[in-house]
């Protein structure tokens, strides 16, 4: 019998249970999968606790997780390596059934748990360092949570296009990991004003783009960092989603800056634009820019105390799980 991480009360990690889940035939279009190894999201926790974001989360009973690696069976060849990184969720399974027109090929030489950390993270960062703004050699950027899963990858591919790269962390020890990933000046935020260090680095003039991940407890903040005409992509809001943004004050007065709120599920929509993403990506870990820096590994049935750990703030770098 499959089993999953099933959850029973949309809230906290623990109602989590560990158990049976049924496995229909695969409807037409569809693929069966073997997990081999599975990537945790913060976003995970926001389905978890029954956030849209952007995804609606089915009523429980019901089964979260939307990054994958295994093998495939049916419309493609059976042991195919495959991998997923956007919804339906479902991936906190053993195994499942999932779409074909959203699966993509796993190449040879590449390794199921880099893959399962990096394949949404590095999705989304292709997005935003290429199509939400496109940075250019010389720019200097802005990135917040800088050590954590998404943060780091930034920073490595950020830092191999050319750009100056200014990252935000909690403390001492992530600082160093920043650091080691292409952050040219990490700021801890307890201790610094990344605002002043924005403005020194730049000689005044603020950054190209800031790529915004923790919301409520640093957006003001953020569009203070930016030059004129620069570019907030606010793609994720870990201490809460923040206030409402004046056009007039907020935007016009700082000097036309550009707010978004991206979402990969916008940028991958054509099946072309999911593999020219994807195809950029492996490429990029086949090359040695991307590393998933994953300090992290769970055993599937044990996705309570991963999602305690992300919680906590405390960790550094990427979690996955192992079925």
């Amino acid at each position: 019998m499959n089993k999953a991480q099933v959850i029973h009360r949309l809230g906290p990690p623990e109602p989590m249970q560990w158990e049976d889940w049924p496995l229909l035939d695969p409807a037409p279009g569809e693929v069966r999968l073997r997990h081999t190894a599975v990537g945790v999201n913060f976003a995970d926790t926001y389905h978890r606790d029954g956030i849209s974001h952007p995804w609606k989360v089915n009523e429980p009973p019901v089964v979260i997780g939307f990054e994958g690696v295994g093998d495939g069976v049916s419309a493609f060849k059976t042991g195919d390596r495959v991998a997923y990184g956007i919804p339906p969720l479902g991936s906190y399974s053993e195994a499942r059934n999932y779409p074909a027109d959203k699966l993509l090929h796993l190449p040879d030489g590449l390794d199921d748990r880099q893959v399962a950390a990096l394949l949404m993270k590095g999705m989304t960062a292709h997005y935003l360092l290429h199509r939400t703004y496109a940075v250019q050699p010389g720019d200097t950027i802005l990135v917040h949570a800088a050590a954590g899963g998404m943060g780091l990858i930034l920073c490595q591919w950020a830092k191999a296009l050319g750009a100056t790269v200014v990252g935000t962390v909690s403390t001492p020890e992530k600082a160093e990991a920043a650091r080691a990933a292409g952050c040219d000046y990490p700021v801890i935020r307890s201790e610094r004003r990344f605002v002043d260090v924005v403005r020194e680095v730049t000689d005044g003039e603020g950054c190209a783009v800031v790529y915004e991940a923790i919301g409520k407890d640093t957006l003001q903040d953020s569009l203070d960092s930016l030059r004129l005409m620069g570019v907030c992509a606010a793609y994720g809001h870990v201490s809460g989603p923040p206030d409402p943004v004046d056009i007039i004050h907020d935007l016009g007065h700082r000097g036309l800056l550009f707010i978004t709120r991206p979402a990969i599920m916008h940028y991958v929509a054509k099946r072309s634009d999911l593999e020219w993403t994807a195809r950029d990506l492996f490429k990029a870990i086949g090359d040695g820019i991307l590393d998933a820096n994953i300090n992290y590994e769970y055993p599937l049935k044990d996705a309570v105390q991963a999602h305690q750990a992300i919680e906590s703030g405390t960790t550094l770098g990427a979690t996955v799980l192992i079925p």
